[in-house]
């Protein structure tokens, strides 16, 4: 991610929805794809800003299972390791 004159701006606590613990909530902080992935992902309601939560994840780089505004919807390994998020803090 980029800041303000083109210097990287460090970002703590940043993960992949993928890297994410079952269970776990957290804001999408960004979606690194392309034009098409991010269009599928918005599709589903899974946009910078919004609060998911992880609800399950198939062993071997299966699909994960998140909820977005009370909906499950299940996304491929592969996008859910494109999809960078801000684990919330635990209370």
């Amino acid at each position: 991610m980029q800041g303000f004159g083109g210097r990287s701006k460090p970002q703590a606590n940043l993960i992949t929805l993928a890297q994410l613990k079952n269970g776990q909530s957290s804001t999408v902080v960004e979606i690194q794809g392309g034009r098409r992935m991010t269009d599928r992902l918005n599709a589903l309601g899974i946009i910078p800003g919004k609060k998911i939560t992880k609800t399950s994840a198939m062993l071997m780089r299966g699909p994960v299972t998140v909820e977005v505004d009370r909906v499950e919807v299940a996304i491929g390994f592969g996008m859910a390791s494109r999809v960078v998020v801000r684990p919330d803090q635990a209370p």
